[in-house]
């Protein structure tokens, strides 16, 4: 792997800022790198040929995860997932009206809803021995409630059927909530998990996709849920969600109890200023803008990194990471001078 630091693993520690306590260094977040980030960093391609491919690219991930310095690693607990009709493959944009499969009673009662207990966890319990000391894993979902929604009826279709047929999205959501809360109560139990994440996008640059009141109604209850599901298991759940959310950031906190809030744009809100809006009250992950990152120079996303840090060095309740992810169009030196921010403070 690559040498980039000598620190070890220690979800400790992240635990820590998630209490929106100061961590014992500075600490690094990512929903998720590349996968040629992932080779770089741990110095390996995947095998040919693998009895148990699911397991190895953990593994892989763990190994890249570990090498750049993170105290977890990411992952989906199983293959769980909605189908659709949507062809996502070699698609830099996707439409949310298509590959909706519901439009109505008859179609809704017709598709064959996924049984989360019908998948297979073992990744979860064999990564175990490769899971470095100190190291947990964060247990990601297929999307999250709304996210799955929108994929199933189209995002026009949803917004009309609030409307003239609330009854049929509510049981959507209903359907919908239920799968997903079956598979976090799943993946929570397994001790290589350490940290629970609810990953729906919500909105768009200026507001939510639905209205605040649509989303205290139908999609907020089930994301409660899941987080008192993480709670009851004693493991922290963390929201990523794209978009302004501003006008439901205290039922975020407040109402359905997240610990930590990531996916920030400096478009809406730049991480400097929600910082000094929500400190205190939820941690904050990532927020170093992707097209910041893309466009800057190493020595201008070091400057920034290091200024949120000096920021957050004495209140505590930040990592270090990008608004979003890490997609293959960020120059891998460019996301390695944002995480060396952290790793040379």
């Amino acid at each position: 792997m690559m040498k980039l630091h000598s620190r070890k693993p220690c979800i400790e520690n992240f635990y820590k800022l998630l209490n929106n306590q100061r961590p014992e260094r500075p600490t690094l977040f990512e929903l998720f790198l590349n996968y040629p980030l992932y080779t770089r960093l741990a110095e390996r391609e995947l095998p040919a040929r693998s009895e148990d491919p699911d397991l190895e690219y953990l593994k892989l991930v763990v190994e890249a995860y570990t090498a750049a310095g993170y105290d977890y690693s990411t992952c989906q607990g199983s293959s769980f997932a909605f189908s659709t009709k949507q062809d996502n493959h070699g698609k830099s944009t996707i439409s949310l009206n298509e590959g909706f499969v519901i439009t109505d009673e008859a179609s809704f009662e017709a598709y064959p809803w996924p049984d989360a207990e019908s998948y297979d966890y073992s990744r979860l319990d064999n990564i175990r021995a490769f899971l470095p000391d100190g190291m947990k894993l964060m247990a990601m979902g297929p999307n999250g409630v709304l996210e799955n929604v929108i994929a199933l009826t189209g995002y026009d279709n949803l917004c009309i059927m609030l409307f003239e047929e609330p009854e049929l999205a509510k049981a959507i959501f209903d359907k919908t909530g239920s799968a997903l809360l079956r598979y976090y109560e799943i993946v929570a139990q397994y001790e290589s998990v350490g940290l629970i994440m609810a990953n729906d996008d919500w909105g768009f640059k200026t507001q939510t996709f639905l209205s605040p009141t649509h989303m205290r109604e139908y999609v907020f209850p089930w994301h409660k849920k899941i987080v008192e599901t993480a709670h009851a298991n004693n493991k922290p759940a963390l929201l990523h969600s794209c978009g302004n959310l501003t006008m439901v950031m205290d039922d975020i906190i407040d109402k359905v109890g997240f610990d930590g809030k990531h996916s920030f744009e400096d478009t809406i809100e730049p991480i400097e200023q929600a910082y000094e809006r929500y400190q205190g009250r939820i941690a904050l992950l990532g927020g170093i803008d992707v097209n910041f990152i893309i466009n800057s120079t190493e020595e201008q996303i070091t400057a920034r990194c290091t200024a949120m840090l000096k920021r957050a060095e004495d209140r505590g309740g930040y990592a270090l990471g990008t608004g979003n992810s890490v997609p293959e169009y960020i120059p891998q030196d460019n996301y390695l001078a944002m995480i060396k921010a952290a790793l040379n403070y």
